[in-house]
């Protein structure tokens, strides 16, 4: 094809205007930068969704499951139910109220959770995520009238308290005496600090056994739901399971997953995904109408020459085709320089960690990467596309010049 010849002799050539040469490395390098940029941005998307999914999923359940209008009474059979219920591999029952903890320094809002660590250890993150003590040291307290309570890094961090340390806590809704409502006060012995990463669980999340709650709130042998796990590669059909576990213990009964739980927040990522996406695209096409306004000129130079061309009998249609390959060129190289340039560039920060984040305003400590392919395959055809988009018009205005005219 002697098109692919005389468009890349085009390229190589030393125009007479040098300004046009120039508009062709800034086209390229417009296209690169955008590329570039898009892959990184999105991947940091991605990598922070998958990470703020991580840290919810590594404090709480997959999914709850509740009573409609109060507590579940017979939560052990109601537990050996569900765990009969197909992609089921976890369930534990919890309590959950929202109390005060004070120590010798202070106090703090906090929400304090009851959990049977037999059954929780697989079904909660917690083990993971202790730095000191275990989830099973709150079945072991050494004085029956102290239980033990694990806390939040930041948390105990702000009572000024550590292992072996005493705290209180203080529930409003005590009995009704003639002076008033007493508050409840329950002394407590720290036997555990855990950190999952995410400064708001960390500053506000308590443990203790489910039996001790019971206790402190004086509601008997009850639970306020049951916490489930299902396989992972059913997560993303968790609201499927939990509609089977609803079948299986019956009307009364709900199920709510962690999508249906976090939607908003997860929506708001996506929408601004999309929306940077949108964005960053702009870049590309600045690079495109440099595109037009190179070729457009290149036109202009070489119509003596598309003239010639035209008289030695080539059609309107190889003439078009010799600037669109010249446009197709400057598009494919921008677009893989930006393709490899973003994932390499995504690479070295998920390798060094060049970017650290605060940990009391972000989820993670570090910048987090996740290059997913559908996105850089998305990347690179709108890159293609809008780029070729824009060698069509002086393609086209290439393959209208009169050999008369210009000759004569």
């Amino acid at each position: 094809m002697y098109e692919w010849f005389i468009s890349l002799r085009y390229l190589r050539a030393k125009h007479k205007q040098r300004f046009i040469s120039l508009i062709s490395l800034i086209s390229v390098a417009g296209i690169t930068v955008g590329v570039i940029a898009l892959i990184v941005v999105l991947s940091v998307y991605s990598g922070f969704t998958d990470g703020l999914r991580d840290q919810i999923l590594g404090v709480n359940s997959h999914i709850i499951v509740q009573r409609y209008g109060g507590s579940i009474a017979d939560y052990e059979l109601k537990r050996e139910q569900i765990l009969t219920v197909k992609d089921v591999t976890g369930a534990t029952p919890y309590l959950y109220t929202q109390t005060l903890l004070s120590s010798s320094f202070g106090g703090s809002g906090v929400v304090l959770r009851g959990i049977d660590p037999e059954t929780a250890e697989n079904v909660v993150g917690l083990s993971k995520q202790m730095l000191s003590g275990s989830i099973h040291d709150l079945d072991q307290e050494k004085d029956i009238r102290i239980p033990n309570i694990i806390l939040g890094k930041a948390l105990a961090s702000e009572l000024r308290v550590g292992i072996g340390d005493k705290v209180r806590l203080v529930s409003p809704s005590g009995p009704l005496t003639p002076m008033g409502v007493i508050p409840k006060i329950k002394t407590c012995m720290v036997s555990g600090i855990f950190e999952t990463g995410m400064f708001e669980y960390d500053s506000t999340l308590a443990y203790m056994s489910i039996k001790g709650v019971q206790t402190f709130l004086g509601e008997g042998n009850i639970a306020h739901g049951i916490e489930v796990t299902v396989k992972e590669n059913r997560l993303d059909q968790a609201d499927e399971v939990g509609a089977d576990i609803v079948r299986k213990l019956g009307p009364g009964h709900l199920a709510k997953d962690w999508m249906s739980m976090n939607r908003n927040l997860f929506a708001a990522f996506k929408l601004e995904k999309i929306g940077m996406f949108i964005c960053l695209t702009l870049i590309i096409l600045v690079a495109a109408l440099n595109i037009i306004s190179a070729l457009i000129m290149v036109v202009m130079e070489k119509s003596r020459d598309i003239a010639i061309l035209k008289s030695m009998g080539a059609t309107s249609a190889s003439i078009m085709r010799i600037f669109f390959l010249q446009g197709s060129i400057i598009a494919l190289t921008g677009t893989t320089l930006g393709v490899l340039g973003g994932l390499g560039l995504c690479e070295l920060l998920s390798r060094y960690k060049f970017i650290e984040l605060p940990s009391n305003v972000y989820p993670m400590t570090t910048l987090p990467i996740k290059v997913l392919p559908f996105d850089v395959g998305l990347i690179a055809i709108a890159s293609i596309v809008i780029t070729l988009l824009a060698t069509l018009y002086p393609s086209w205005k290439a393959s209208q010049v009169q050999p008369a005219e210009v000759l004569s």
